[in-house]
């Protein structure tokens, strides 16, 4: 009795919490997973036969399906490894000692306090890809300085590497707190000590700080990954609902609203979802295990 009367009070408090998350999260998971496995390709088809994973199977014949999942590898690629290095070398920087160290990190965090779709609007101008008398944008600047000028997102080859650039100026500054925090943690005496045993500066963060940092790199990477995947408001944003830049998400959205084909939509949200999964779960199980081994 008296130890049902600790733990009672904590679960009443979150338990609403725990009711939320289990109707408005699980439960529109399981709905829409229930819905990808039926024959409703209208909304107003009343009745649905359950037709198991036929649609996941018959996706794969759409040309568009496979034209979003691939810019949806080449925009996490590009979003990811970008994100990654630019946010490592600005959290370089500011680990050596910079001064008016605070204004910087104000300067770099500040593109996340920004939504995506603010993100978009302002480099949808950026990104212009009128050229000549009618550039604007970057491409104006460019040609005030004799350099090419580029199609940007409307490039068939390279338009979801540009559509990269955004998001990584968006989220380099995360990446920045995240990677500096695991830069001042490293202890000074392990430095010193490379030191006395003769490592050079690069070989005291080669050997010493670059392996301590890598628990810091694959939260990055979890985070930066599942950001990538479900991509939608900065596409919608820059360049609308056009073929050169579709995503998986983008695509959702074409199906179930204007195409009306809700168990279609429900497949490709489901993919997305189990795209994020195989992220965010090998993460978690190895949180866990790191957890227990303490």
């Amino acid at each position: 009795m008296r130890r049902a009367r600790t733990w009672l009070p904590g679960l009443l408090l979150v338990a609403p919490s725990i009711v939320a998350i289990g109707v408005f999260v699980y439960g529109m998971l399981g709905w829409n997973f229930r819905l990808a496995m039926t024959d409703k390709h209208t909304s107003r088809q009343q009745d649905e036969q359950f037709v198991g994973l036929e649609n996941f199977i018959a996706i794969w014949d759409q040309p568009r399906w496979h034209l979003s999942v691939e810019h949806a590898i080449k925009f996490t690629v590009v979003f990811v490894v970008g994100a990654l290095v630019l946010g490592w070398f600005l959290a370089f920087l500011m680990e050596k000692g910079i001064r008016g160290e605070g204004t910087f990190r104000t300067i770099y965090l500040f593109p996340m306090a920004v939504s995506f779709i603010a993100t978009g609007i302002v480099w949808r101008w950026l990104m212009n890809s009128g050229q000549g008398e009618r550039a604007v944008g970057l491409n104006r600047l460019f040609d005030a300085v004799g350099l090419p000028q580029w199609a940007w997102f409307r490039d068939q080859d390279w338009g979801m590497a540009a559509m990269a650039i955004p998001a990584v100026w968006q989220m380099s500054g995360y990446v920045m707190a995240l990677f500096l925090a695991g830069f001042r943690g490293v202890p000074e005496e392990l430095r010193e000590a490379a030191r006395v045993d003769g490592c050079t500066e690069w070989g005291v963060y080669r050997h010493v700080v670059l392996p301590l940092l890598r628990p810091v790199t694959l939260s990055a990477l979890i985070i930066l990954g599942h950001i990538s995947l479900k991509v939608f408001d900065l596409i919608m944003a820059v360049s609308g609902k056009q073929i050169v830049t579709d995503v998986p998400a983008v695509f959702m959205w074409v199906t179930v609203f204007d195409s009306d084909d809700p168990a279609k939509g429900a497949t490709i949200a489901a993919y997305i979802v189990l795209a994020v999964a195989i992220f965010v779960i090998p993460y978690l199980v190895w949180s866990v295990r790191k957890e227990k081994d303490r």
